[in-house]
């Protein structure tokens, strides 16, 4: 497997993985699509920390982004979405695309990565209830599934509450 920058010609097959992996019967093109196709062209897009994993057949087989976020005025990261194909899940492939994200936000110093998932999952990469680190979620009621991440750049002294890039914000609306 090989995780590099996500291209222009990258994101039809991105869509592909997204919908695929988050797809469902009563949702058959979720959510994650759109938001992505917003973030594209938002202020909060960071090239840089979108990435792909390709397959055996140099295919996208899985996605990751983390765009620009704050912690009041302070510029910080939102992980996501992730996304890996059903047919290629359970095989290393998100763990590998959040290494190398968290790796990537690390050597541009940036100083935390949040994102709302399952703590049983994103634990493993360090990532801790934001409130251990006196960062509010966007939504009190996501409680431990807002998590936190820091890097290196990090300074304990920031606390405050977590804003997304603004294409997130009509996903609470």
């Amino acid at each position: 497997m090989l995780i590099r920058r996500e291209t222009p010609e990258d994101v039809p097959a991105v869509r592909a993985v997204t919908t695929a992996a988050f797809a469902g019967p009563e949702n058959p093109v979720p959510v994650e699509v759109p938001l992505l196709d917003e973030l594209r062209v938002s202020g909060g897009w960071l090239s840089a920390l979108s990435l792909v994993a390709l397959g055996d057949s140099d295919e996208v087989v899985g996605h990751v982004v983390c765009t620009r976020g704050h912690v009041g005025t302070t510029p910080a990261l939102g992980l996501g979405p992730l996304s890996v194909h059903p047919g290629h899940q359970g095989r290393g492939v998100g763990i590998a695309l959040v290494h190398t994200v968290l790796g990537a936000a690390d050597a541009l110093e940036e100083p935390l990565v949040a994102l709302l998932g399952s703590p049983a999952y994103y634990g493993r990469f360090g990532f801790r209830t934001s409130t251990d680190h006196g960062i509010i979620a966007p939504d009190p009621a996501w409680g431990e599934y807002f998590q936190v991440r820091t890097l290196n750049a990090y300074d304990a002294a920031l606390r405050g509450i977590f804003a997304y890039a603004a294409p997130f914000e009509r996903l609470r609306d």
